[in-house]
This record gives C-alpha cells, structure tokens and sequence, in this order.
C-alpha cells in the first residue's frame, strides 16, 4: 500500500487522486490558521519554492485542536494567500483523528506512529514526509520547523 491509493478534496471541491504526485517527495501537513504554529506556513512555501522539482507540500486544514481553524475552504485559502502567499496544494477542512478522519490520515498514523506508538495526532502542524515511491518515511511533530526537515528532503532526493 502507498498514499498513492488515496484520495482527498482540494480546496475547490475537487476530488484529486494523489497518484498524480508519483514520483514526488510528499510532505504531509495537517494546518491551522490560529495556531502558534501558522508562522510555519512560511518555512513550508521556502521548502516548496527551494525543491518543487521534487517535492510537492499538502497542506490539510483541521479544527480538531483548539478550535483553531474555524474557518470556510475560501476563508482558509485566503488567509494562506494573504498572509503566506503559498503556491503548494491547499486542501478541504478534514479531521485527522476520530470516527471522521480521512483515510489518508489513518494510513499515515498507522504507518508512521507518534511518541510512545500512539495512533494520534496530538497538534496541528504533525508532517509526515513520504518518499517518491508513496512509502511514509518519517513522522515530525509540531515543533519540528519545516527547514529541520530540509535534510531528509535531500536525502530523499538522491
């Protein structure tokens, strides 16, 4: 199995099968536009801007913690463009934990557990790096900057 299995709902109400980043670096980011962590967005686009030849960036907003992305798709969209410029992919509001989560997101936590084996997202800003072959490489946790990560993205590369 691979994330290249799975579907989701960009921001625009449109099915896209991830199959169509075969062959890409995944980097897998569940969002929030109210979080102490939002500023990350900033690192993500360097990230995206840096490796795009490689890397694609999917930005999944949640309002699973802390209530702190209480937005619509368009207000989300807009913040992110407003005040992040971001160029990656922008996706639907999901729930990362729970009866509704999205299926990527159990394969992802199955994959790839937190601390201590746990099958939960624990904050906003979780990442999950994929390599070019759709296999989960590595799990980050909120407080990992974007740019830390920058290391395993070459490593992925060559």
């Amino acid at each position: 199995m691979s994330v290249y299995e799975f579907e989701a709902v960009n921001n625009k109400g449109e099915t896209v099968c991830l199959d169509k980043y075969k062959g890409k670096i995944l980097l897998i980011v569940n969002t929030a536009s109210a979080c102490g962590f939002t500023p990350q967005y900033q690192e993500l686009q360097a990230l995206y801007q840096k490796y795009s030849d490689d890397l694609e960036i999917l930005a999944f907003p949640c309002n699973q913690f802390g209530a702190q992305e209480k937005g619509t798709d368009k207000e989300i969209a807009n913040f992110c463009d407003l005040n992040f410029n971001i160029s990656f992919p922008l996706f639907s509001k999901v729930d990362v934990n729970g009866e509704n989560e999205l299926s990527l997101f159990s394969y992802l936590k199955k994959s790839l557990p937190g601390v201590m084996g746990s099958k939960k997202i624990k904050w906003n800003f979780t990442k999950f790096l994929i390599d070019k072959k759709g296999t989960p490489y590595k799990r980050y946790a909120p407080l990992t900057k974007p740019s830390a990560i920058e290391a395993d993205i070459k490593k992925l590369i060559s």
